[in-house]
């Protein structure tokens, strides 16, 4: 077996128990630093193998495929993996002064890291069965992390959050129980091959929208978004962050994973349902976030208005398409990432993020100002920045298709989020505090405002990278996209080449 396909799984859950162990000791939060430090570099080494090597492939305990758990990683996978490293590496410095020596004590760093295990197992696996299993992993963690605090608001959100992931999970188990049956295997390589040779169409596409529902609502897709903005604004901006940047990601890789290897039969049935998924959760996610007046509430309603680019890319299924939703994605996530961690700070700085509550900012604060508006023109797709190219991708992708009507909702959002962007600045960075009162910037340690402005800086930096020379990244989602429609390097890479054969 390959361990470098497996070690950036094997690392989130060794910190998560080096943590259990010394979270009583101070410097629990520099392990977990110097730990993702280490995931960063194994991480950025299976990216270069597969880009150089093509996908590879894992069979744990040397059973082959489809008999025995697989891990598989393509450029896409990859790249996830990379970009999940980096989020998780930026929240933790972060985290050194915003999480309390209280809910440290209480395990925070564990579940952290049994959370980036989740998703690096999520976005390796190979296995359909494998896949339900880290995102109860994730479920487990991200259920606890919201729940730290205690507090009534927290506990709230976290059992909203609970509630619909769950009915997700039934829904997913159902899919899955559904697709045995037919098919007998649960190896995704495999259930291309079988499902390609099924005669009962109907049932195959009822699965295919169970799944859709499934993962829609761990996406946080319309209808079954709402208990995102319920919960995403409760707890520490730490885990607010992190839950912003990747988990919705996972849900949204999962789709695409399964709808461009397994559910290819029925296209024109099953991606007009996204179709229409992706342009009713653009709509209602902006229009939530316009409605909203406390700076976490505002972003989250945009997370839900940005999954619906994501999935409109998946929706429109043609190669360019596709390849604006890998690039929109890695987009999304530093940029939402960062922008929690900006209003992470502002809550430092002024004690809130309710728009009423606070003002001032920009003149106490001008760097942390700037490193808002980079994120801010980039969720709303101001050239140059990487927001500009992600949605220029998918427009452009929409106008070939002649899908017009998409074209001009997602030009409206766009429209719409910078309304919500310019309220937040409007308030928040250039208006007077309303009680004329100075921000807390003096009172902030050296240690408070380096742990929280590195890893914003960063963050913005990495935009503006992607933004200002995109044709690299461009590129790498190019190679992404051709493997996802491509199949035939993964299945050679997963399968053997008997199986592969008897299969074609």
């Amino acid at each position: 077996m390959s361990w470098t396909i497996a070690l950036p799984i094997i690392i989130p859950f060794a910190l998560a128990l080096i943590n259990f162990l010394f979270r009583r000791n101070h410097y629990c939060a520099w392990l977990s630093i110097a730990g993702l430090v280490i995931l960063l570099c194994v991480s950025s080494v299976l990216m270069k193998q597969v880009f150089e090597s093509g996908v590879i492939a894992a069979q744990i305990g040397e059973w082959p495929a489809p008999f025995g758990i697989t891990l598989v990683a393509d450029l896409l996978s990859a790249v996830l993996v990379v970009i999940t490293a980096i989020i998780g590496l930026a929240v933790a410095i972060f985290s050194v002064t915003d999480i309390d020596k209280e809910d440290r004590e209480k395990g925070f760093y564990s579940l952290y890291h049994m959370l980036l295990a989740g998703i690096m197992g999520a976005f390796l696996t190979g296995d359909l069965f494998n896949l339900y299993v880290w995102f109860e992993v994730m479920l487990i963690s991200s259920f606890s992390l919201l729940a730290l605090g205690r507090t009534s608001e927290q506990v709230d959100g976290a059992v909203k959050y609970v509630v619909l992931n769950l009915i997700s999970t039934v829904l997913f188990l159902m899919g899955i129980g559904l697709l045995y049956g037919l098919t007998g295997t649960l190896n995704m390589a495999d259930l291309h091959l079988a499902v390609k040779a099924l005669d009962n169409d109907t049932l195959v596409t009822t699965t295919a929208v169970i799944f859709i529902i499934a993962f829609g609502i761990k996406a946080a897709a319309f209808p079954l978004f709402f208990w995102l903005p319920a919960s995403y604004h409760t707890p520490s901006f730490s885990v607010s962050a992190v839950f912003a940047g990747l988990l919705t990601k996972v849900g949204v890789y999962a789709m695409i994973r399964l709808f461009t290897l397994i559910f290819t039969e029925d296209v024109s049935y099953t991606h007009s349902i996204l179709l229409v998924m992706a342009c009713l959760t653009m709509v209602i996610g902006v229009l939530g976030a316009a409605a909203q007046s406390d700076v976490r509430k505002i972003l989250s309603f945009h997370i839900v208005s940005q999954i619906g680019y994501m999935i409109l890319g998946l929706a429109l299924f043609t190669p360019l398409a596709i390849l604006g939703a890998v690039f929109y994605i890695v987009h999304h996530i530093v940029v939402k990432c960062n922008l929690f961690l900006v209003a992470g700070v502002i809550h430092r700085l002024c004690g809130s993020t309710r728009l009423k509550d606070i003002g001032g900012v920009y003149h106490y604060a001008p760097l942390l100002s700037v490193l808002f508006l980079i994120s801010a023109f980039s969720l709303a797709g101001f050239p140059p920045l990487s927001g500009f190219w992600a949605k220029f991708l998918l427009i452009k992708a929409a106008f070939d298709a002649e899908a017009w009507l998409m074209a001009g909702v997602a030009l409206a959002v766009g429209l719409l989020t910078i309304y919500s962007m310019t309220k937040i600045w409007a308030e928040t960075f250039w208006k007077d505090h309303p009680k004329n009162i100075e921000p807390r910037l003096g009172t902030l340690n050296k240690k408070a405002m380096y742990c929280s402005m590195i890893p914003v800086a960063s963050l913005s930096i990495i935009t503006v990278m992607i933004g200002v020379n995109p044709e690299p990244f461009v590129q790498l989602a190019q190679r992404s996209a051709e493997q996802l429609l491509g199949n035939k390097a993964y299945l050679l890479a997963v399968l053997s080449k008997t199986s592969l054969e008897n299969g074609l």
